[in-house]
């Protein structure tokens, strides 16, 4: 190929250069064609080759992309500062927080106090075995000795109502405390021997021995009847004793036909069936104040009646 005259835009072949003579024409090297085999191929002008298009590499991407959430975090995190704000979701020191997968900030809690516990020392515990065990000593020992001394000399609390209801003491002249029927005298003596005071677990002294006339000394005497014993208050506990059936007993006497204008009534235990005990002799009744009737005389008889009741005698 030959050198080929270069041709300017403005269509003027030979044009000086600034470099060269004056109608001196320019040489540039050939260009070789698209085709070289392709007849009439075109001419290019010659000039640097541009740049291959390159692709990014996704794992750099991705560095660079966490690299950038880094940053906002530490930006994040001089804000939290600036404000004062990071002590107090913290444990009270800034920049103290705990962040998951998801770079979510949480709080770190603090761990609950061990309850206290104090255990009491061995010598007090054997100190208070001691003094308990002490105390439930005296207690028995007094409970003891209050039941024994009411068994060997008999209980305040009888010997003051066997005392107020003494009718040798005088109280049934201006107090109606006796019965109003003769035979209901008698078998108030019979209830109180069978009956048991839930109190004490005696009968009821003070209601048996009450009803004679103690200032004769009538009491003393029944009690030497039904069985020599010391005083009324013995006789009637020993009595009750015996007795095997409490209502049977304590219904033996029943009311019957008298004078109603005697004063006196004699009543007889064997003129009656007396059940569930033993039978306390003969009786004497007298009609005092208000209309009551006292115990004022006894005589001894059987414990146990031969014969059936024949009826009641009376003055």
């Amino acid at each position: 190929m030959g050198d080929v005259v270069e041709q300017r835009p403005d269509g003027d072949p030979g044009q000086h250069r600034d470099s060269g003579a004056a109608g001196e024409p320019e040489i540039v090297p050939d260009v070789v064609p698209a085709d070289p085999n392709r007849p009439g191929a075109e001419l290019t002008p010659a000039g640097p080759t541009p740049p291959a298009t390159t692709q990014p590499d996704p794992e750099q991407l991705r560095q660079f992309r966490e690299f950038q959430q880094f940053q906002q975090f530490q930006q994040f995190l001089r804000f939290q500062e600036a404000q004062g704000q990071l002590g107090q979701q913290g444990q009270g020191q800034p920049g103290q927080l705990s962040t998951t997968a998801d770079t979510a900030l949480v709080p770190r809690r603090q761990p609950q106090a061990e309850p206290i516990t104090r255990k009491v020392p061995g010598w007090l515990q054997w100190l208070g075995k001691k003094i308990l065990g002490w105390l439930v000593f005296f207690l028995l020992l007094a409970i003891f000795a209050t039941w024994a001394f009411n068994e060997l000399f008999g209980s305040n609390d009888d010997n003051s109502t066997e005392a107020a209801a003494r009718m040798g003491g005088g109280t049934y002249h201006t107090e109606e405390l006796l019965a109003k029927e003769p035979y209901e005298a008698v078998r108030k003596v019979y209830d109180a021997i069978a009956q048991e005071d839930p109190g004490t677990n005696r009968p009821l002294i003070a209601e048996a021995c009450g009803r004679f006339d103690n200032d004769n000394g009538i009491q003393q005497r029944f009690a030497e009847n039904t069985g020599d014993y010391p005083d009324c208050r013995h006789a009637v506990i020993a009595l009750h004793e015996q007795v095997t059936h409490v209502n049977d007993y304590a219904e033996s006497i029943f009311p019957r036909w008298y004078d109603p204008d005697a004063t006196t009534v004699r009543i007889d235990s064997c003129d009656f069936d007396i059940q569930g005990g033993p039978a306390l002799g003969v009786f004497t009744v007298t009609k005092v104040e208000m209309g009551q009737w006292l115990i004022t005389d006894h005589e001894p008889g059987p414990s146990v009646c031969e014969a059936n009741p024949t009826g009641p005698t009376g003055n």
